[in-house]
């Protein structure tokens, strides 16, 4: 979008526009907090379509992790289900009523719990070295509502889970990551990268290292919470 960009004024959806109006600091400074919240929770994306598959086993030891911690938790199943990809059209720039156009699908629903959590966890198997469709479509319309509403995602925490047959995992990991990055988030790492290796259903609990790094996962994430929130 951005290397087509001329000279002249940018549409009211595009990433420059929204970047050039609404900067950082004016995001930060713009966070939207529940008064009524009890306690902190995170929120997690599984971006596979195979429920109970290796990508849902990997967030939910990480979600163990953070329950351990007194921090409530919500799984969240998105693969496998209908979504549609972002059109670029700028209609979340011009309503800012925290919700994309398109209504028909389970984005809007995630988007309302991400504004709402202090943290999430956003999970995906490897396909062709990259996420899932559904990830990818929850990551870009999610992501353009989040900057044309004032940063809604600003100052919170994430941390991405990848589930790998045995290579292309860390091209996932910058994946979710960059879309942390951008919308001002602290992103959370553990003691290797956040991923774990299996092909069927349930082999990566044969993953021991997997395993610890997921645990780890939800425990820095919890500190950092804390830290965060006094």
């Amino acid at each position: 979008m951005l290397q087509g960009a001329g000279r002249g004024a940018e549409p009211p959806g595009s990433v420059a526009r929204i970047i050039r109006d609404h900067p950082a600091a004016a995001w930060v400074n713009s966070i939207w907090v529940r008064a009524d919240s009890p306690g902190m929770k995170v929120v997690a994306f599984n971006g596979s379509p195979r429920k109970g598959g290796n990508t849902e086993r990997l967030l939910r030891h990480a979600l163990s992790a953070l329950k351990e911690e007194g921090i409530r938790t919500e799984l969240v199943q998105i693969g496998g289900k209908k979504v549609h990809g972002c059109t670029a059209c700028g209609k979340c720039y011009e309503t800012r009523d925290r919700k994309c156009v398109i209504d028909n699908d389970f984005v809007n629903g995630c988007i309302e719990k991400m504004a709402e959590a202090d943290g999430m966890i956003l999970g995906s198997p490897t396909y062709f070295a990259d996420v899932s469709t559904e990830t990818k479509a929850l990551i870009d319309r999610a992501g353009f509502v989040g900057m044309a509403n004032g940063g809604l995602y600003a100052r919170k925490v994430g941390a991405a889970v990848v589930a790998v047959r045995r290579a292309g995992a860390i091209h996932v990991f910058d994946t979710i990551n960059h879309f942390f990055g951008i919308n001002c988030m602290f992103t959370v790492g553990s003691s290797y990268w956040n991923l774990g290796i299996g092909m069927n259903p349930g082999d990566v609990e044969q993953d021991g290292e997997g395993i610890r790094t997921m645990r780890n996962l939800g425990a820095n994430m919890a500190w950092i919470l804390r830290k965060i929130h006094g």
